[in-house]
């Protein structure tokens, strides 16, 4: 069968809208045989790895696969939860919470409240994106949100959403109507969560002698190619500081994970908290915008190995921020960055006698459900 099987299909049910979240990924349990699964189907993506096939995939199978895995085991060991991996609990909650007040306001507009379920998804690994959208076609929705949990655009993550977006769907019959949500890196509603989430640390700990503003890197390449994330990165560091009103002196963005030997985008986070210690600064604080929740990257990159980098240069206090994770405010702000697209799309459902007559006229020619 060249198509997929369609969900059961009732005549008089409700068409509903549905909004998918997609986070990064994370492996299964911090192990080798986990993390070897994650990396192979992580790395095998063309738009993360430009390198051509014939000459990558030997690489990946032969020197980082049997390798690699067991020293990121490690790694994912020293921030695992008694719940899981940090990344896939904050973003089961994120999903909870998105649904709530999503429900909410269908609630006040008159729509019900299950108008557009809210299903998570993970880039890498599961719950996969394929399983997400059949979830949503399970439930009746015509409509998909799509809406990555990236707010930098760049062609090796947001741009991957789409591709299995759009490979899913060529795979079954009945295809939703689709929006994309490519980016929110200056969307008024983050930058002020971000901001807010920061000070409410401040509130509590003391302002820090610079903050440094850390996203993950990329090659330099892809700049050079056009690709938007380095101006977008930029973007969002300058409306946190504007917001948190920093002065030049009181801020520092920088680029981490760098991987092989290319250029990445500079500065490079290790190189600028070893520099600031370095020069003796008597605190720096981390935090890490482009990370909607804490991961591998942020608590054992950043919080283990950047503290260990800063402290060890002669630095005074580090203190790595949380990222937004449940923050009310980041939220709110993705509720409202959903609500925006969905706009249009939110008109109420068929009257109960409506529906009636749809099924009826169905049934009179001869459809069956």
């Amino acid at each position: 069968m060249r198509f997929l099987p369609e969900p059961p299909h009732a005549h008089d049910a409700i068409a509903r809208l549905g909004v998918l979240i997609v986070n990064l990924g994370t492996p299964e349990a911090p192990t080798s045989s986990a993390v070897r699964r994650y990396l192979a189907e992580f790395l095998s993506d063309p738009r993360v790895v430009e390198i051509p096939s014939a000459i990558w995939k030997p690489i990946l199978y032969g020197a980082i696969l049997p390798t690699r895995p067991a020293s990121s085991a490690r790694k994912y060991a020293a921030i695992w939860t008694k719940d899981g991996s940090p990344l896939a609990v904050h973003s089961v909650r994120q999903r909870s919470l998105l649904m709530g007040m999503l429900g909410q306001r269908m609630k006040r507009e008159g729509l019900p409240a299950d108008f557009a379920p809210v299903e998570l998804a993970m880039r890498y690994g599961e719950p996969s994106i394929a399983s997400g959208l059949d979830r949503l076609r399970a439930a009746g929705t015509t409509r998909v949100l799509v809406l990555p949990l990236y707010p930098q655009y760049s062609a090796s993550t947001t741009a991957t959403v789409f591709d299995a977006v759009a490979a899913h769907l060529a795979k079954v019959r009945r295809a939703p109507a689709l929006r994309f949500v490519d980016g929110f890196h200056d969307d008024a509603g983050y930058v002020k969560a971000l901001a807010q989430n920061v000070n409410d640390y401040w509130m509590k700990h003391g302002r820090p002698e610079r903050l440094v503003m850390s996203f993950h890197g990329v090659p330099r390449r892809a700049l050079d190619l056009g690709d938007p994330y380095h101006c977008q990165c930029h973007a969002t560091a300058r409306l946190v500081a504007r917001e948190l009103g920093l002065a030049p002196d009181q801020w520092t963005i920088a680029f981490q994970s760098r991987f092989g030997r290319a250029e990445w985008l500079k500065p490079y986070t290790a190189e600028v908290l070893a520099s600031l210690g370095t020069a003796k600064a008597r605190r720096i604080d981390v935090v890490c915008p482009g990370f909607v929740s804490d991961c591998l990257e942020t608590l054992e990159e950043i919080g283990i190995e950047g503290r260990d980098a800063f402290l060890k240069a002669g630095g005074g206090e580090f203190h790595a921020i949380p990222c937004l994770n449940e923050h009310p405010r980041w939220i709110a702000a993705l509720a409202d960055l959903a609500w925006r697209n969905l706009t249009g799309w939110l008109t109420p459902p068929p009257e109960p006698r409506e529906r009636e007559l749809t099924l009826a006229r169905a049934k009179a020619l001869g459809a069956k459900g």
